[in-house]
């Protein structure tokens, strides 16, 4: 049977992560960082490319329930069968230098055989490595990689159909432990970790991490849900936030529109500064921020859309043809050619978001305005440019309405940062000259009077939900007729049982792809934002709430959703959706929940 997206839950470790399916089976881990090469891919093909699954023996379906422990990344898997109950523990802690991936197997009651098996792929499925024994460990190795897999001694392991295999019992109160460790194949065996300690220490650490959580409104435990998973999606030495664990997931099943999401984009960086400091954490704010600050380092003309974890400018996109793809949606896409686009509203995203963190009182970087004040000066010419906008569409660039915003958002960032500064220098006067310019450019080019709204692009016809950041950004206020007009346009033509696509994929050949997609989450937090914002407060808040029902059991949320299947759609768990999320509940319930 083929799993859904929304069967898998995450787990990690700050540095990368694996999905655990309902079956007790993890089908996708990248070794050592989210961006390596996968070891275990079934997620995107079959189970010859690896994978590994611990659940009673015989059961061949889904376990009886599942469940993070409270505040905590640490996931329990439970089976009650005929002859007894067992739960699995799965968890990846903190590393100190390698990564450890531990399961724990624990009798709950009567005695249950268990089986596990294991089968390690290398580089995205393909390679199987040579495996031996070595001081009652399984050391695999292929090529850079090696893996070390450690068991309590009472359980054999043996090897059968290029897999690592283990069968035992256990009674209620008896635990068994299991230990996956990466390493690079040239370097000795890594430290071993006490699989019991480090279960421990997680939950503890994890909750106290949560503990710093400001908010304290309705739906708070969907809000820390979010907030753990990107606290999960955090590259800790970088600080840098990638924007899904995965890749090729489909935003249609069987079709095309699958890409790697297992980056760090620009565009996130506003939303996600926001939500982490209404909610206390200023460490990964400041974090986060220092991550864009030296991406961003360099020539203003080159300023990417996305990055590396480490700030890493070439991702080159190609294809893996011996994977299947998730539901056979093709191709299984690697690395992602939209790094190569221009979109213009990044360099607004850059300075909203600079100057939030000024604003904020995040410690002050010396540089920071003369890196700001660089990317104005090559926005003044630039931004009369067509671009591919915020959707890395691939049909052709256009003048994307959203992209000339968020140039008027940079030029305001920028007046208003002088006007609050008066020890900085610059073009004061220039830069309001721009901002008159550009907001004078778009609502004559990019706003259809006929129709009382904005359009995706100047004199097209078709509307594009990005548009719904208008009053959030400033550009309008909410109360201004076109404001109404664009949210009550999008809600009617883009809405799909309530949700919002992000643009219409039959009547424009704005991205050049065949199929269609699902409706895009973070886009209908968009609209529950722009409903509040324009004082339907009541709408907004019944829209967010069936929202929030749309997480899994274990409340993670993808890139989109399709109200037809009732399935999630897309790369997951995805940061976008769940910043939107958080930032929603704070616009919602912020005077509720502070404190």
């Amino acid at each position: 049977m083929q799993p859904r997206i929304e069967d898998y839950a995450l787990i990690g470790d700050e540095q990368t992560a694996a999905l655990v399916g309902r079956d007790g089976s993890v089908d996708w881990l990248c070794l050592p960082r989210f961006d390596s090469a996968a070891c275990f891919a079934k997620l995107l093909g079959d189970e010859e490319n690896g994978h590994w699954r611990i659940a009673p023996k015989g059961v061949q379906g889904p376990c009886t329930r599942r469940a993070y422990r409270p505040g905590t990344l640490v996931l329990d898997t439970e089976w009650e069968t005929a002859q007894g109950s067992v739960r699995v523990t799965d968890l990846m802690p903190q590393r100190d230098r390698a990564p450890d991936l531990v399961r724990v197997v624990e009798g709950l009651s009567g005695e249950v055989t268990v089986r596990s098996t294991l089968r390690l792929r290398f580089d995205y499925g393909t390679v199987v490595p040579w495996v031996r024994r070595s001081d009652g460990h399984r050391v695999a190795v292929a090529g850079p990689d090696s893996t070390w897999l450690r068991s309590e001694p009472a359980v054999p392991t043996w090897g059968e159909d290029f897999g690592t295999h283990s069968q035992f019992t256990v009674a209620a109160g008896e635990k068994v432990a299991f230990v996956l460790t990466w390493h690079p194949s040239h370097e000795p065996r890594p430290p071993l970790v006490d699989p019991y300690e480090v279960l421990e220490s997680s939950v503890a650490d994890w909750q106290a991490w949560v503990s710093r959580c400001r908010y304290h409104g309705p739906h708070r435990d969907a809000v820390v849900r979010s907030l753990i998973t990107l606290k999960a999606l955090t590259y800790a030495p970088t600080g840098g936030i990638v924007a899904a664990a995965t890749t090729s997931l489909p935003e249609e099943m069987g079709g095309v529109r699958n890409w790697d999401y297992r980056y760090c984009w620009l565009r996130d960086s506003t939303l996600t500064l926001g939500a982490l400091l209404s909610c206390g954490y200023q460490e990964e704010a400041e974090a986060w921020r220092n991550w864009l600050l030296r991406a961003v380092a360099g020539d203003p003309a080159d300023l990417q859309i996305m990055y590396g974890l480490a700030g890493e400018r070439r991702l080159p996109e190609f294809e893996v043809p011996w994977l299947s793809g998730f539901a056979g949606s093709r191709p299984v896409r690697i690395g992602n050619e939209a790094v190569n686009q221009l979109q213009l509203d990044v360099y607004g995203e850059v300075m909203d978001s600079l100057s939030l963190a000024r604003a904020a009182g995040l410690s002050p970087e010396g540089d920071m305005w003369a890196l700001q004040s660089a990317l104005m000066k090559y926005l003044e010419s630039a931004w009369r440019q067509p671009d591919e906008g915020l959707w890395e569409v691939r049909g052709g660039r256009r003048h994307f309405v959203h992209s000339k915003v968020m140039v008027w958002v940079a030029a305001d960032r920028a007046v208003r940062t002088l006007e609050a500064n008066p020890t900085l220098r610059g073009d004061l006067d220039g830069w309001r000259a721009m901002r008159e310019e550009v907001h004078r450019a778009v609502c004559d080019k990019g706003y259809d009077p006929g129709r009382n709204t904005f359009t995706q692009y100047y004199g097209s016809r078709e509307l594009d939900a990005s548009l719904l950041l208008i009053p959030r950004v400033g550009f309008l206020p909410p109360d201004d007729p076109r404001v109404i007009g664009t949210v009550d346009a999008i809600r009617d033509e883009l809405g799909h049982s309530g949700f919002v696509r992000r643009y219409s994929t039959v009547e424009s050949d704005v991205d050049g792809l065949p199929g269609d997609e699902g409706t895009f989450l973070a886009c209908s937090f968009w609209l529950a934002d722009a409903l509040h914002m324009t004082g339907r407060t009541k709408e907004a808040r019944e829209l967010f709430e069936r929202l929030v029902d749309l997480g899994n059991d274990v409340g993670l949320l993808s890139e989109e959703y399709d109200p037809v299947a009732g399935a999630l759609l897309g790369n997951v768990p995805q940061a976008f959706s769940h910043i939107g999320l958080v930032n929603t509940a704070l616009a919602l319930f912020g005077g509720e929940g502070a404190g």
